[in-house]
């Protein structure tokens, strides 16, 4: 049985842009290939293979097109990366320049991969590249060639078998057009430490509402949220909540990531970030919304449904929560 070489490319896109804008690109791709998967907030997928023999072009001068397109229609500079598989060519696009394509042939891919620092290769964090820095590795090539065994015992089964998978190269995953997210996360990094409870409500309010933005955007709720708050000394708080029920209401949102804030009593801490993770996601058309008599219940969720309209067309700044916006009227 003979296999097709599969061509996947990677584009980086090198500006900030609304829904509707993402949106809109996302639909020019689809016009070069249906294999198209977005990548929020600024980066998208294409599985070139099928559309080669049409546009009777290279993989290359399919992405160049691809590029070109998006800078003549839209203004935008990308970077791209093109291999045999999706997580190559998103560490391709990784090591592009803004406007360059770097190509990885399946025939050069060990080449290509092996030299690079591990820290490189996707689901090597900060934690575990210690681990095996530790042990004298340092390239994707060291960990490739190490025998499993070992690598299990440095890091147990699971993650060893999964990162040698990848460490030489292999990527299964095909590109599927509205590939459902398994988690959302919002960050704040400051450029200073933070003293100020006040600046600590805002900074996880602004998260939360973000949070909620994004879930209504692509039609999912959440049924679990997450708060991380990381001090100037690099430690870190972490608290999970799972929701009274699974939504995409703001409120609800904000009032479950602020009750996780006031149990931190971050009254004299030291902040320098914070992050906020829902989790337990699902289609929107599931949720099972407990019934109100309350009237401003509805009348929350109408007006949160025309703010979201608002940004759509304006923004994401077009519309902040009232607190928010007091605060940038007294620093201005």
């Amino acid at each position: 049985m003979i296999t097709r070489q599969r061509h996947i490319a990677h584009l980086h896109l090198h500006s900030a842009l609304t829904e509707d804008q993402y949106a809109d690109i996302i639909e020019l791709m689809s016009g070069i290939t249906p294999h198209v998967q977005a990548v929020p907030p600024n980066a998208v997928q294409l599985d070139l293979t099928s559309a080669l023999r049409y546009f009777d072009l290279s993989p290359y001068d399919m992405v160049q097109m691809t590029m070109m397109r998006l800078k003549g229609l839209y203004g935008i500079d990308s970077s791209a990366g093109l291999a045999g598989n999706r997580m190559l060519a998103a560490m391709a696009a990784d090591a592009s320049a803004p406007g360059d394509t770097t190509w990885v042939p399946a025939e050069r891919a060990a080449e290509w991969l092996y030299p690079r620092p591990l820290t490189a290769l996707p689901g090597i964090g900060r934690a575990t590249a210690t681990t095996l820095t530790r042990y004298g590795l340092h390239t994707i090539g060291q960990i490739a060639d190490l025998p499993p065994a070992t690598l299990q015992r440095l890091l147990g089964v699971g993650q060893a078998r999964l990162l040698a998978e990848r460490a030489r190269g292999h990527d299964p995953r095909p590109v599927v057009p509205a590939e459902p997210a398994t988690h959302l996360t919002a960050d704040l990094v400051l450029d200073r430490d933070c003293l100020d409870p006040a600046h600590h409500h805002r900074a996880v309010l602004g998260l939360a509402e973000q949070i909620g933005v994004r879930l209504r955007g692509e039609s999912q709720i959440a049924g679990r949220l997450t708060l991380t708050v990381r001090y100037a000394d690099r430690s870190s708080t972490t608290r999970t909540r799972t929701l009274p029920e699974p939504t995409n209401h703001s409120p609800v949102l904000a009032a479950t990531a602020l009750g996780m804030l006031t149990a931190l009593g971050l009254q004299r801490a030291r902040v320098r970030a914070y992050a906020i993770r829902a989790d337990d996601l699902r289609p929107a058309d599931t949720a099972h919304r407990q019934l109100s008599i309350d009237p401003g219940d509805d009348r929350a969720r109408a007006a949160e449904a025309a703010a979201d309209r608002a940004r759509r067309r304006f923004g994401v700044e077009a519309v902040r929560p009232a607190t928010m916006a007091a605060a940038t009227a007294l620093r201005t």
